[in-house]
């Protein structure tokens, strides 16, 4: 039976607290400045003593700063400071500033280090039976009690099985948003209008006659009507990754890059705007899978906390996972400070089939 790790809170009557001085706020010079000495966030929980109590920051996100608003430590993107807003102090996170970093508040197992062992980093030759198993847990788990967003890159869009796959996923719950660029989005709906991923015939895999043709004649239709939805409707399309978020009311964000063609309407344009968008999806996430897109991961990484504070006061453990063909990928979300994510080096198009068999959810 799948259970969550519990949350241990610090031991605040400890002296290392209690004698902890107040932290210190100074208001930002101007819109988008903050003053000098400003604190960095991280992806763990992280405390500040105001007025002898410690308050924890509830939402919080790599990178930015804390800023003291109604007795309440709000988290902000530089870029979205007001002159004015009181910002936190400090770099130091055991107590001398007023500020603490729990990073074991989840008390992951602790194993013994050698100073010499091999195979320490996850590659393409670990065995990931055991992950696959806890992933199903943690996903039937979060289908009813949690929320569970997908990051992803075109691949899915090139295989009839894995758009079918995924899919099946989207329809049975296991999907409550989706975050990708332009392709993701033109690749499945041109599978679905016209057979075809970039030219290529999704089943066969072989390549088209004018092919190089498919997608833009989707982008194009597709503008024509005016909206995804309406192209849907118009045009008869019944299957795909897309068809099956727009049946179920899964949102997907969008996020647009320099070399889109077209783009599809609904991919934001304004990067600024795809991130406020991607991060009003994750500030609720309890599960991230990123998938085949290396700069969407890494993006997403810097948004997601290692912990979400629930409705009810719970503080609960996100889980963030990686998938990717790649080592080097799959890896660099440490180097970029994700240092909860887990990593699978494998074909995603094959992962989202397995996760399809594994959850039980292939037609008989």
């Amino acid at each position: 039976m799948f259970a969550l790790r519990p949350y241990f809170h610090p031991d605040f009557t400890q002296d290392l607290f209690v004698n902890a001085p107040d932290a210190i706020f100074e208001p930002a010079e101007a819109d988008g400045v903050a003053p000098e000495n400003f604190h960095a966030m991280s992806i763990y929980p992280e405390y500040v003593k105001v007025n002898g109590e410690w308050l924890l920051a509830e939402e919080s996100r790599m990178d930015c700063v804390a800023v003291l608003e109604e007795g309440r430590i709000i988290v902000r993107e530089f870029r979205l400071l007001k002159k004015g807003d009181l910002v936190l102090l400090g770099r130091t996170e055991n107590c001398e500033d007023g500020i603490y970093m729990h990073v074991n508040g989840f008390r992951e197992e602790e194993r013994p280090e050698e100073n010499f062992a091999f195979r320490r980093n996850r590659s393409r030759e670990t065995a990931y039976s055991q992950d696959y198993t806890e992933l199903y847990d943690l996903l039937r788990h979060d289908r009813d009690h949690g929320k569970i967003v997908w990051v992803m890159g075109p691949a899915f869009a090139f295989d009839r099985d894995a758009r079918a796959a995924m899919s099946s996923l989207i329809e049975a719950g296991y999907v409550h948003a989706i975050l990708a660029g332009n392709a993701l989005a033109t690749h499945d709906l041109e599978g679905a209008y016209m057979g075809t991923a970039l030219g290529q015939d999704i089943y066969t895999h072989v390549s088209q006659p004018n092919g190089h043709y498919n997608h833009l004649e989707t982008i194009n239709r597709v503008r024509h009507h005016g909206s995804i939805a309406n192209f849907i409707k118009e045009e008869g399309i019944d299957n795909g990754i897309i068809y099956s978020c727009e049946k179920m009311g899964v949102p997907y964000i969008l996020g647009g890059s320099i070399r889109d063609d077209g783009p599809l309407p609904p991919v934001f344009g304004d990067v600024y705007a795809a991130q406020d968008a991607m991060r009003n999806q994750l500030r609720s996430a309890t599960t991230v899978i990123c998938m085949a897109t290396m700069l969407h991961t890494i993006a997403t990484g810097n948004m997601t906390p290692s912990y979400r504070m629930l409705p009810d006061g719970t503080i609960r453990q996100v889980y963030f996972y990686c998938v990717d063909v790649s080592e080097f990928a799959v890896n660099k979300l440490a180097d970029r400070g994700s240092l909860s994510a887990r990593g699978i080096v494998t074909n995603v198009q094959d992962f989202v089939v397995l996760l399809q068999k594994g959850l039980g959810l292939e037609k008989k």
